[in-house]
C-alpha cells in the first residue's frame, strides 16, 4: 500500500537544506531517475517533481501545475520553477552535507542545482522576526487530510504537493518599527503570541487565517528561518493535497481579491517559487510508477 514520504508529517527537524535542480538542455534524465528510484527513503529526505519534467516524462499528475507568477497592488511574486527538489532533514550538518552530495551526484549529469539553501530552527519555532511560525499547522488526522492525496489512482495515492518559496526579510527596516507597528503586521503580540481583534486587515494573521476561507485553505507548513552571506529570512514550505489552499491564501496576500496586500511585504519579499509533486512510497522507496519507472 502507498504510503506519504515520511518527512512530510515528521515534526520540523533542527537543521535542513533545500536542493532545487533543472534538468540540463538535451539531457536524458532517465538514468538518473532510476538513480533517485533506488534511493532508500528513511524519513530525512523529501523529493518532488515539477511540472515540466514531469511532462517531458509523458506522464500526467493532475493537480500538477507551474508555480504562478502574481503581480498585486505593490508586490511581486515570483515563480522559478525548478524540476527536482531534494529536503534533507536532520540534526547534523554534516550528515546532511553527505546527503546533499549523494543526491547531487546521482542527479548529474543530467541535473544541476540551481538553488541551495540551509535552513534552521529558531526559539520555539519562530521566524527570525521573533514571532511564532506555523501556529495553525493542522496535527494528527487533520494533517493527512490537508497534506494527503487520496482518489487519484495507483502510483498517486498518498502523493503530497509542495510549494516552496525564499522570502527575504529586512530585517533592519523591521527592528525600526515600534513593537505596536511589528505586532499590527502579524496581527499577534510578540510577548504572548495571541492574536488581537484590533490589528488591522493588512496584518498576517487576517490575510491567512485559513478557516476564513471557503472552503477552508488548511495546509501543512514545515517552513524554517535561513541566513547567510547574502541576508536572512523564511524558507516557506507548504504541503497539501493539491495547490488550491495555498494558491487561495497567496492570491489574498497579494491583494488580488482587495486591494490589500499583506503586511510581510512591508519587510519582506519571496524571490523564488516552485511547485512539486512528491510521489508515495512503495515500502522504502519512492513509487515512479506514474513516472514509468
Amino acid at each position: 500500500m502507498s504510503k506519504p514520504q515520511g518527512g512530510i508529517l515528521a515534526p520540523v527537524p533542527s537543521l535542513s537544506r533545500y536542493l532545487e535542480f533543472s534538468l540540463t538542455p538535451d539531457s536524458d534524465p532517465g538514468d538518473a531517475l532510476s538513480g533517485l528510484g533506488a534511493l532508500y527513503i528513511d524519513g530525512e529526505t523529501v523529493f518532488g517533481f515539477g511540472p515540466g519534467l514531469v511532462r517531458g516524462l509523458g506522464a500526467t499528475v493532475p493537480p500538477l501545475h507551474t508555480f504562478p507568477a502574481i503581480s498585486g497592488p505593490g508586490c511581486e511574486i515570483p515563480s522559478t520553477q525548478a524540476d527536482i527538489l531534494c529536503w534533507i532533514r536532520g540534526d547534523d550538518r554534516g550528515v546532511i552535507t553527505h546527503m546533499g552530495r549523494t543526491v547531487a551526484q546521482t542527479l548529474a549529469p543530467a541535473f544541476h542545482c540551481t538553488r541551495l539553501v540551509d535552513g534552521f530552527c529558531y526559539g520555539n519555532s519562530q521566524d527570525l522576526t521573533g514571532y511564532e511560525d506555523g501556529t495553525e499547522n493542522p496535527t494528527g488526522d487533520d494533517a493527512v487530510a490537508a497534506a494527503v492525496a487520496t482518489g487519484l489512482g495507483p502510483g498517486l495515492d498518498g502523493s503530497s504537493f509542495v510549494a516552496i518559496q525564499q522570502w527575504v526579510h529586512d530585517l533592519d527596516h523591521f527592528e525600526s518599527l515600534s513593537e505596536e507597528e511589528r505586532d499590527n503586521v502579524f496581527g499577534r503580540h510578540i510577548a504572548d503570541n495571541e492574536e488581537f481583534d484590533e490589528a488591522p486587515e493588512s496584518a498576517h494573521v487576517k490575510r491567512t487565517a485559513q478557516e476564513r476561507f471557503e472552503p477552508e485553505a488548511f495546509m501543512v507548513r514545515r517552513s524554517m528561518p535561513w541566513a547567510d552571506a547574502d541576508g536572512e529570512g523564511l524558507v516557506f514550505v507548504s504541503f497539501g493535497r493539491s495547490f488550491d489552499a495555498f494558491e487561495a491564501v497567496l492570491n489574498r496576500m497579494a491583494g488580488m481579491e482587495d486591494g490589500i496586500v499583506d503586511a510581510l511585504f512591508r519587510f519582506s519579499r519571496p524571490v523564488s517559487g516552485s511547485y512539486f509533486w512528491c510521489p508515495p512510497l512503495a515500502g522504502k522507496r519512492l513509487d515512479l510508477s506514474a513516472l514509468g519507472f
